[in-house]
């Protein structure tokens, strides 16, 4: 599996969520709303999620193991950083 775009839509308002994301997987299947959220350790992902009945979120769509999780993680994060990078200064 390899990502072969990915989208970034940062975030305008404050708060711990910095950015909604879009990644392609080998050309043919799109994950929306990845986020890229700031938390007490630093940036990290979460995969899309729909609330259930019992009031939890569950991830609707997420990787099997941690290693492609920390892959597709630090792509995403590289990808947010240079879209931080490329946003001029106010």
């Amino acid at each position: 599996m390899t990502i072969t775009d990915v989208r970034v839509r940062k975030v305008a308002k404050e708060g711990k969520m910095k950015a909604i994301v879009s990644i392609t997987l080998d050309e043919e299947f799109v994950v929306h709303d990845i986020k890229v959220i700031e938390g007490e350790r630093g940036l990290f992902i979460a995969m899309p999620s729909r609330k259930a009945a019992d009031g939890e979120y569950r991830d609707i769509a997420h990787p099997i193991n941690s290693a492609t999780r920390e892959r597709i993680q630090q792509i995403i994060l590289d990808a947010y950083e240079k879209a931080a990078e490329a946003e001029p200064e106010e």
